[in-house]
């Protein structure tokens, strides 16, 4: 890559539109300060979490056109119709996987011979993720997750946490709830199931072992979560391999069925591919002990595992019902025989200074040595998707998709 004397932080232009950005006013001024050589600019928006008087106060240079910069960074897809040719881009760009709404995105940055660089697969040489929003998605979903409960068993009501300041915020409003003696089940062992953890063990919820959950009554709430051995099992039986199972995923089937049975709130946090094993499907919901009320469908696969995920919710409307005798959506908690649904996709949004204070430190420490610098551990090439237009060799399976062939 070319040396990049100017970084541009672009203004999102993805309608519903996202609060995040990729640094924060604090960690503006840090970047200057780290690299001197290198110019930033920050486009004005109305939206952000941080306000343009914000980076203004730290001496941060605003500017609306950004064609002198070098690199231009956003969180969500850009707008197609947007693109500076030529330029480098970075943010999350939901291509890796064939997404077809965002098919004409990739023909525009391949059309204006622009240079992408996915968040999503800046990684250590390891194959280990080094930048992401996945602790904040399960935070705030296990929050809604508790706030679905709260509407559904009408017991409480918590603020959206979009309405609240920052986390600390967030957490102050769980404390002191009347939760009901309710079984609250998580799947996951990642970052974005952690996170979930740390919300519910803000209510302080005794948490007891997958055994003690199936086979135990409680006076009181409990919570439990599984690791993907717990969940699932190899068709042949053969012992269980983490690995293995993220390579040959259609090798195993559902162990998931009893926990159908006596959780309440099922907060799903598990990383899904489309070859792996379904855990709730319409069938098992029609079943009169099919006990889950509430699911918080973080993880947000439509379609996918999980049979009342029809859709995905926005920030402004999360929650609706599942009919499991129709198989079709309802307005939310309209009946005691529905399964209320959560599946905001970009939860992270709702704590919006939070998390992009987590994600540019990191943006700072584990990246921009390495974008700006010697990319010696080739971090920034793993995760380069076109160059200049053309499909890098380890994306160059994506070309039918660009073409519109598939």
């Amino acid at each position: 890559m070319n040396e990049i004397k100017r970084v541009g932080i672009l203004r999102e232009t993805k309608n519903p539109p996202d609060r995040r950005v990729p640094m924060s006013p604090d960690q503006a001024l840090a970047f200057r300060q780290r690299f001197p050589q290198t110019d930033l600019c920050v486009q004005p928006s109305p939206l952000r979490g941080f306000e343009d008087r914000e980076y203004q106060e730290r001496g941060v240079n605003m500017q609306e056109d950004l064609s002198h910069c070098d690199v231009l960074l956003g969180i969500k897809e850009v707008d197609y119709t947007t693109f500076l040719p030529g330029k480098t881009y970075m943010f999350f760009a939901h291509v890796g996987k064939k997404q077809p709404h965002n098919r004409k995105m990739l023909q525009a940055i391949v059309r204006n011979n622009i240079t992408l660089i996915d968040y999503e697969y800046l990684t250590d040489q390891h194959g280990r993720r080094l930048i992401a929003f996945g602790r904040w998605a399960g935070m705030v979903g296990a929050y809604n997750g508790v706030r679905a409960a709260g509407l559904r068993y009408g017991r409480f009501e918590l603020d959206p946490a979009h309405n609240c300041h920052d986390m600390q915020e967030m957490f102050a409003g769980l404390k002191n709830l009347n939760l009901p003696p309710i079984k609250i089940l998580i799947t996951g062992g990642g970052r974005v199931a952690q996170g979930a953890m740390e919300t519910l063990r803000a209510l302080n919820i005794r948490e007891v072992s997958p055994g003690e959950f199936l086979e135990k009554e409680f006076n009181e709430p409990v919570l439990t979560r599984l690791d993907p051995d717990r969940y699932v099992k190899h068709r042949q039986n053969k012992p269980f391999d983490l690995q293995h199972f993220f390579h040959h995923p259609d090798q195993y089937e559902s162990t998931f069925k009893p926990y159908q049975k006596v959780t309440d709130l099922y907060i799903a946090c598990h990383y899904w591919d489309p070859k792996s094993p379904h855990f709730i499907t319409p069938s098992d919901m029609q079943e009169s002990d099919f006990n889950i009320s509430v699911v918080a469908d973080v993880s947000c696969d439509v379609e996918g595992p999980i049979a009342s995920t029809l859709r995905s919710s926005t920030i402004a409307n999360p929650f609706y019902d599942y009919n499991p005798k129709t198989g079709q959506e309802e307005p939310a908690f309209s009946s005691q025989a529905h399964v209320t649904v959560m599946a905001v996709d970009n939860l992270p949004g709702e704590l919006p200074r939070d998390a992009s204070r987590d994600f540019g430190q990191t943006l700072l420490d584990e990246i921009f040595p390495y974008l700006l610098g010697d990319d010696q551990k080739g971090v920034i090439e793993r995760a380069t998707i076109t160059r200049e237009g053309k499909l890098t060799k380890p994306y160059q399976y994506l070309q039918d998709y660009v073409d519109g062939r598939e």
